[in-house]
């Protein structure tokens, strides 16, 4: 898509050309995996001056959900949702720009909107005006006369949708959070959403992807699920206790694993390490992710009860903060290369409350039973 002006034309002032060019044009599917960014907890973003106020939830799906409120009696509070992109180009796109006539005389006072036509947008009237601003505005818009009779609009627009409006700013919203630069799977709510604010929230949820790819953040994870309990974790690994150092595999696929520790007081390292202030070994913390990364290793090998993981390997090693009593450990490990003649090389990191304690890059061994 190329553009050879400082911004896209306003077209019928809605993105339904755009839509059906690209729809016509045709999509192809691409082979790789889409990457998303997943909302990891509830972001808020308010702007006092314009009232306006925008959060994100975890959820699932993509969702937007807008309401708008101008304080008037002309267009009066609405709300707009898109649950899906099943409808978009038929119940969203269409949606065209609007604006209040009073602002319409501020724009043509100072020389602008040049291409504004009333056919590409909606102008909402609170005020009738009288019969010589009428003619004013038939001869800057080049029509033989303007007319306000009972729709509230110039020239008596009809809209498409009882709240075209809302489902206009649901598109300016869905526009400016495209801004991210990745899809995003999450819960927008938004109340009195404009451009500014809009790209206020982006640049938010962009800083989090920041560190989330910087690895300062913990990306999403449904820590609720059980995908390998205790006893099928003791079917995957030879160790046992007190040397089993996961309690739960919650997600699994075949270039990732996220596996929890339970860090409790019952740990029989605490006994020595150390006495009135204990601590987790450094040791141990290398040991429990070198573990979830064997049943990852595991996991993609047949017949892997023929097989023993051992540990060849570790450099990049960072402690961040303490791990106690009580925590929870997070391992999050993805495979850096396929595995080749058994050797499973994988980077990790481990997470308490969202924040990263250590990282390591390891690798591992798959040998055959004799």
């Amino acid at each position: 898509i190329e553009l050879d002006g400082p911004e896209v034309p306003i077209l019928d002032g809605s993105s339904k050309p755009i839509v059906e060019s690209i729809l016509n044009a045709g999509i192809q599917t691409q082979d790789a995996e889409r990457e998303y960014f997943i909302i990891p907890s509830v972001i808020t973003y308010e702007d006092a001056d314009r009232k306006s106020e925008l959060i994100a939830v975890p959820d699932e799906h993509y969702k937007l959900s807008v309401t708008i409120d101008f304080d008037s009696k002309t267009l009066v509070m609405q709300s707009a949702q898109m649950d899906n992109y099943e409808g978009f180009a038929d119940q969203i796109s269409p949606a065209r720009t609007f604006v209040f006539l009073h602002e319409i005389e501020y724009l043509i006072e100072n020389n602008l909107i040049k291409g504004g036509d009333l056919t590409n947008a909606v102008v909402f009237v609170e005020q009738k005006p009288n019969e010589e601003k009428l003619e004013s505005l038939a001869k800057f818009f080049n029509k033989p006369e303007v007319k306000v009779n009972g729709s509230h609009t110039l020239n008596n627009t009809e809209l498409l949708f009882v709240n075209e409006p809302a489902r206009h700013k649901l598109l300016d919203l869905l526009g400016d959070l495209a801004l991210i630069g990745m899809p995003v799977k999450g819960n927008i709510i938004a109340k009195r959403p404009g451009h500014t604010s809009n790209i206020a929230f982006a640049k938010k949820i962009k800083q989090l992807i920041k560190e989330e790819k910087a690895g300062k953040s913990m990306p999403y994870v449904d820590l609720s699920r059980t995908l390998f309990d205790i006893n099928q974790i003791m079917d995957f690994l030879p160790h046992r206790y007190p040397f089993l150092l996961v309690d739960r595999v919650v997600e699994m696929s075949d270039t990732h694993i996220v596996g929890i520790k339970n860090v409790t007081m019952n740990e029989p390292f605490f006994i020595g390490h150390f006495p009135g202030n204990p601590v987790m070994p450094g040791v141990m913390q290398i040991e429990a992710i070198a573990q979830v990364g064997g049943i990852l290793a595991m996991n993609l090998v047949d017949d892997y009860k023929s097989y023993t993981p051992y540990f060849i390997k570790i450099e990049s090693v960072k402690f961040k903060q303490k791990v106690l009593p009580g925590d929870t450990l997070v391992f999050i490990l993805k495979l850096l290369s396929p595995i080749r003649r058994g050797v499973c090389h994988m980077s990790g990191r481990a997470f308490v409350g969202g924040k990263v304690v250590m990282e390591a890059e390891m690798m591992a061994q798959l040998v055959k039973n004799e």
